[in-house]
């Protein structure tokens, strides 16, 4: 079911830059690997940090090595005092690694095969399931801190990109670019906090691992183990700085919660039970939730270890927003119908996938539960992305997500940035929209977020797609609409004006000019100091390209000479003073490749008078 790469983290392509040199980066691999006594707790930055996080995961003292064999599983109970049901994990051949007392929910590890059936029959006991299908991995009890790596400086200044535009993320920034009292949470593969758009709105004091279903709370266990987690936090808050991208809530603070393990970059129960629980006691006001909880595409309640893993998960999910967390989830990549489940493919994913058949009741957690904002990608032009997830009843909300040559720009470690495509893209631009409105009204409730969001979303009908059902107002593609960042702000968007656009391909070879015609009419008087020129052009070097606006008396307008280096793709809108102009008549885009090795094509372009 999952045809493109990396579709846990939601993320289905990728592409890098750096310094002006692009390079491709693999998706990690999607295995997994797996004491029966207690362990240390891993050691906090300050005994300050740690009272400050009462639910947080409590463990014993007990000195543990790591043994083959050995499973994890979520021991279900009343929520309280679970000193009782600890006590008879231990009594039962396990050991309890964290405990999470405020919603009932034990992480044991057992070497046994009898463990979970044995538990199942303690009193007090609600569920019992197996988090994995593979062994809990050594490091889980001697965790490596991530690296931390070397940061390259950028030439690259900020511009307008299109997934911003495309929201009205820019003109919401008259309004608010967020304030610092406001905390999202990156629950992700980690995040490059050194990197120049990062760190001056990083929040080191609340970032932690939760890798392994434990808070690790040493400087740098919050570092990304792939690169996922940095390019999801730059769409929510890169700096507004004038170098390298903006976010799209550039003042807010941004914390890292790394519930992905290393080596693997998967994220089961105890992992995401952790970082919903961290984020309710730390005041993370908005999480992103950019993957789906492993080894399982969809928990069924009809199998006893899921069905364990759904209800950890809601708890954690609940408590997190009974403390005023709005969690906002990625629907996924494999354009698949959620609201008309039939098989699964692709489970499990840590050890060997088996298909078999499910229905609705089965769900993709954290973004089915409920509570959680579900975001659908959309293309650069607004339509749904072609991998995107649907279904009638289950998306939320749609965001920019990219999709073909054209992806969504954010940063890397490294001090890097680069494109990549997915509805792990999409999420993060809804999170932002959030944290800028909890910015300009901080009394705002996860539910009223959630009606806001789809109040002040800009309806999309479905296309001519039999597969996309519903209304204009609330359809499966879309559903409540395309996120609108200007109004859900408060702000005024301006009347449009006359639009005219091009969608047709036009192929850019090497050291060779082109141009692609628009015909403007019935346009009174002049083109307007401020014509619009929205540019979609696919080229892997637009350091070789001069892009030209050609009014009809022939006037040359320059819009991009031969900038840019080695980044692909020139997706950009321009301001032009065509006020010398007469509107009516033949508009032309002229590109001009002035080198070899690398062609592109005009993918589109538009007029706004």
């Amino acid at each position: 079911m999952f045809s493109h790469i990396s579709g846990r983290l939601r993320t289905p392509a990728l592409a890098a830059l750096a310094l002006g040199t692009a390079a491709a980066l693999a998706a990690p691999a999607g295995l997994a690997h797996a004491v029966p006594t207690d362990v240390d707790p891993v050691t906090a930055r300050s005994a300050t940090a740690a009272r400050e996080t009462p639910a947080t995961a409590t463990t014993s003292t007990a000195a543990a090595a790591w043994a083959a064999g050995t499973r994890a599983y979520l021991v279900i109970t009343t929520p309280g005092d679970t000193t009782a049901v600890r006590n008879a994990v231990a009594a039962k051949g396990g050991s309890v690694f964290a405990s999470y007392d405020a919603i009932g929910v034990i992480v044991a590890h057992s070497a046994s095969a009898t463990f979970a059936p044995a538990m199942r029959a303690v009193s007090g006991v609600q569920q019992v399931g197996a988090t994995r299908t593979s062994d809990v991995p050594a490091d889980a009890y001697n965790p490596a801190l991530p690296a931390n790596p070397a940061q390259s400086t950028t030439t690259l200044t900020e511009s307008n990109r299109w997934d911003m535009t495309q929201i009205k993320a820019d003109q919401a920034w008259a309004v608010t670019t967020g304030s610092a009292a406001v905390k999202v949470g990156v629950l992700d593969t980690g995040v490059d906090d050194r990197h120049q758009d990062i760190a001056p709105n990083f929040n080191a004091a609340d970032s932690v691992s939760c890798a392994y279903g434990k808070a690790d709370t040493r400087a740098g266990a919050w570092r990304d183990v792939d690169t996922h987690g940095t390019h999801v936090a730059g769409t929510i808050a890169a700096a507004k700085n004038g170098k390298g991208v903006v976010g799209v809530a550039p003042g807010v603070k941004i914390a890292s919660v790394r519930i992905a393990e290393p080596s693997t970059a998967l994220f089961f129960a105890e992992n995401t039970i952790c970082g919903f629980m961290w984020a309710g006691d730390r005041g993370f006001k908005v999480t992103n939730n950019s993957y789906y909880t492993d080894p399982w595409q969809f928990n069924c309640p009809d199998n006893v270890d899921q069905a364990a893993i759904i209800e950890g998960v809601r708890r954690a999910q609940e408590y997190a927003e009974s403390k005023g967390s709005l969690q906002v989830a990625a629907a996924g990549n494999s354009n698949y119908d959620l609201a008309n489940k039939t098989t699964d493919s692709e489970s499990p994913n840590d050890s060997t996938k088996v298909t078999r058949t499910i229905t609705n009741a089965c769900v993709d957690i954290p973004t089915e539960l409920p509570g959680v904002v579900t975001v659908a990608a959309q293309a650069s032009g607004g339509a749904k992305a072609s991998y995107s997830n649907f279904g009638n009843g289950v998306i939320d909300i749609a965001a920019p997500g990219g999709d073909g040559a054209t992806g969504v720009y954010s940063t890397l470690p490294g001090g890097k940035y680069g494109s990549k495509s997915g509805t792990s893209m999409a999420s993060p631009h809804v999170a932002g929209v959030a944290a800028l409105m909890l910015s300009v009204d901080p009394t705002l409730t996860p539910a009223r977020l959630r009606d806001r969001l789809a109040a002040e979303a800009t309806d999309r009908a479905c296309p001519s797609d039999s597969r996309c059902t519903g209304t204009t107002t609330k359809n499966g593609f879309f559903g409540e609409g395309a996120v609108d960042a200007l109004k859900a702000v408060g702000g005024a968007t301006p009347p449009p004006g006359a639009y005219f656009e091009n969608l047709t391909d036009v192929v850019v070879p090497d050291n060779t000019t082109v141009e692609s015609p628009i015909t403007v009419s019935g346009v009174a008087g002049n083109a307007p100091a401020t014509l619009k020129v929205g540019v979609d052009i696919a080229h892997t070097y637009i350091g070789d390209l001069k892009v030209d606006l050609v009014a009809p008396d022939g006037t040359v307008y320059t819009l991009h000479n031969r900038t840019g280096s080695g980044t692909d793709n020139l997706v950009q809108s321009y301001t032009v003073n065509a006020s010398a102009e007469v509107a009516n008549g033949v508009w032309k885009l002229r590109v001009n490749d002035n080198a070899t090795q690398d062609t592109g094509r005009i993918n589109a372009w538009n007029l706004t008078f």
